[in-house]
């Protein structure tokens, strides 16, 4: 999508958009490519690390097969497919055959609870769910709850078997760019989840941000891989569907639980050229006792979801060899920001500039848009291809989520003379002491620099003279123990670092921080245990 170019000025200076009027996802990812030469599109990787490998032509076939196995059911066009496994040859098989059919696909995320499945199964009003043996389970359990849920095919038992007795008929409808084509679930951090609906076009909404991320995707492109599951717009549409649009294979290989050896072993073993790995994994990956740089193939290591700091970059240079690009977005517009270290040396504290073709500014609560350097609201003008269509049964959230043309993303940032955002935080993070208003990102940033320090994350709680005091809670690296002197030393670790009014006057120890699916720190149930009872 991006034109070739030497210069972020260049690029963004001859890029225009291509969207079609008549576009499906996937005919575009798969079908175009499936032209009997056995292309290779999917690499499929078990625990003991066998593997089983699929072409575009095998995965043509087999979403036919999948869609008419649908069809023969009484699942027709503008139905919801609910796709409830992890990374796998079904779930990508599923995908296809749900746009092709020019039904909603609803990816879920394989881990999640009874309450949360029967929220999203339910508000999708889902007519089909394909699922393993553990989420079938858990769907039997809540099935009286779920009057439109009529089909259930499980990996395990009936979803082969009604591939192998379909037919290999085209099934492949006209759809339009703006047709309906994926329920992606916010990851419901401050109240109940919202149904984000995309249209076909949000796949080429996507291109050119994550051709920018990877570093001019897709050039040295060899296989691309993800830990972030395909249920989460980062796994779906910034690595799994832009591969496939530019016809590079897929590593499909999601771990129980996020290892940092095992994903060092994992890029080795495959020389892995390009991955997406989200703030939360390469945190773990620098606590890996005794990793090493040696053998790794890596051409682009982009990452985004929470503001890095200048510590996981310089470890990024040392330990991964690349320089990690940082972008932004959200599962309402995704991938507008970002930074590529081919076109401009990435600034401390700073999250990019915009992807060309979008329209980002800093404005304030009524839409306006604020002189350079003055703190607002992160905010993306409309109509853009990569944004929602709206909320999936909830006008009303869809309109308060926007002023005028712009569509406010919640996050709070500035923007300098040279088109650079800072990130500074979510709407209801940042913290507000003695006059100041405190973004908690620097601060976490300054205390994993710490030795002793794992992970950290920075809330504000409540204070009768400040209106609210800086409180960090922190899991420490092994062979650190919590005590009044290591609250003292990370303490005046910050203020000497940062600013006097941004050390933490409060230091809890934890032994893990509460996260999201997503891997993003759930501030708010930091919040609500370390306020004090005001009863």
């Amino acid at each position: 999508m991006l034109p070739s170019g030497d210069s972020y000025e260049a690029v963004a200076a001859r890029f225009e958009w291509r969207i079609p009027a008549r576009y499906n996802i996937a005919q575009d990812v798969c079908d175009k490519w499936a032209d009997g030469s056995g292309r290779l599109a999917l690499m499929v990787e078990a625990a003991d690390a066998s593997q089983t490998r699929y072409s575009f032509d095998d995965l043509r076939r087999l979403s036919n097969r999948f869609a008419n196995a649908m069809k023969a059911r009484g699942v027709e066009r503008g139905d919801r497919v609910a796709i409830f496994v992890r990374q796998s040859v079904e779930a990508a098989i599923a995908h296809l055959a749900a746009y092709r059919m020019g039904c909603i696909a609803v990816p879920l995320f394989a881990l999640f609870g009874m309450d949360a499945i029967e929220f999203r199964l339910a508000h999708s009003g889902a007519k089909a769910v394909i699922t393993d043996a553990e989420g079938a389970a858990k769907i039997a359990r809540i099935r009286d709850a779920l009057p439109e849920l009529q089909h259930l095919f499980s990996t395990e038992t009936d979803f082969w078997p009604a591939i192998e007795a379909a037919s290999d008929d085209e099934t492949l409808v006209d759809t339009a760019a703006d047709d309906p084509a994926v329920i992606i679930y916010t990851s419901g951090t401050t109240g109940k989840p919202k149904g984000a609906l995309h249209g076909h076009r949000i796949l080429l909404g996507h291109l050119p941000g994550v051709e920018m991320s990877q570093q001019c995707f897709p050039r040295d492109a060899t296989l691309f891989w993800t830990p972030a599951d395909w249920a989460w717009i980062g796994g779906l549409f910034d690595v799994l569907m832009p591969s496939w649009h530019h016809g590079v294979p897929v590593l499909a290989r999601r771990f129980d639980k996020f290892d940092g050896a095992a994903a060092y072993d994992l890029l080795v073993r495959n020389q892995v050229s390009h991955t997406f790995l989200p703030p939360t994994a390469l945190k773990m990956m620098r606590a890996t006792p005794g990793a090493q740089r040696e053998g790794l193939a890596l051409r682009s290591v982009a990452s985004g979801g929470e503001s890095l700091g200048a510590e996981l970059l310089a470890w990024g240079r040392a330990m991964l060899g690349v320089t990690i690009n940082e972008f932004y977005g959200q599962t309402e517009c995704n991938m507008v920001l970002s930074s590529c270290e081919k076109w401009f040396e990435p600034r401390n504290g700073f999250i990019g500039r915009v992807v060309p073709g979008h329209d980002v500014a800093v404005v304030d609560d009524s839409g306006s848009p604020l002189p350079h350097g003055t703190q607002g609201h992160i905010a993306i003008r409309r109509p853009d291809p990569v944004m929602f269509l709206g909320y999936w049964r909830d006008e009303a959230a869809t309109a308060q989520k926007f002023r005028d043309d712009f569509l406010l993303t919640g996050d709070l940032g500035t923007l300098d003379d040279e088109g650079f955002f800072r990130f500074i935080g979510r709407d209801d993070d940042v913290i507000t002491s003695a006059g100041y208003r405190i973004g908690p990102g620097p601060i976490e940033d300054c205390l994993i620099r710490h030795p002793a320090v794992r992970f950290a994350a920075v809330i504000g709680v409540p204070d009768a003279k400040r209106t609210e005091i800086v409180c960090a809670v922190v899991v420490l690296n092994d062979g650190f123990q919590p005590g009044d002197a290591l609250v003292r030393e990370l303490q005046e670790h910050v203020r000497t670092r940062l600013a006097a009014h941004e050390y933490p006057r409060e230091v809890h120890f934890v032994a893990e921080l509460p996260m999201t699916a997503t891997g993003k720190v759930i501030r708010k149930s930091l919040r609500a245990h370390f306020t004090p009872d005001k009863g």
